[in-house]
């Protein structure tokens, strides 16, 4: 009975460690959207270190490519939709990006800090 008591607390915890993994996991997921051509917010702080999800939301009816030569990253969204990009771990310092069909208004960057 002795070892059951040490194990029973670590059996109830587990739920708990599974919960406030998943919330975390949630609260890393970034938003930009792209409406009259232009990405908001212009600039997006996020987490040095640490994987994170980048949504694009695309208001407008034409596509545009979300494209970070610095991220390495390029990704076509259609009008009216959204796509999700995994990014990361980033050094701090600042991480520029466009909208391949629409460079002279569609930028922004990524500040990691």
């Amino acid at each position: 009975m002795p070892v059951f008591r040490k194990i029973l607390p670590l059996f109830l915890a587990a739920p708990l460690l599974v919960v406030q993994g998943n919330a975390r996991a949630q609260n890393d997921t970034f938003t930009l959207t792209i409406k009259d051509h232009q990405f908001s917010p212009a600039t997006l702080e996020v987490p040095a270190g640490k994987k994170f999800q980048l949504t694009v939301k695309n208001l407008d009816s034409t596509p545009e490519e979300f494209e970070s030569d610095s991220l390495r990253r390029e990704k076509i969204i259609p009008g009216g939709k959204e796509a999700v990009i995994s990014i990361g771990p980033l050094k701090p310092g600042t991480y520029p990006f466009k909208g391949e069909f629409n460079p002279k208004t569609a930028q922004g960057s990524l500040k990691a800090q």
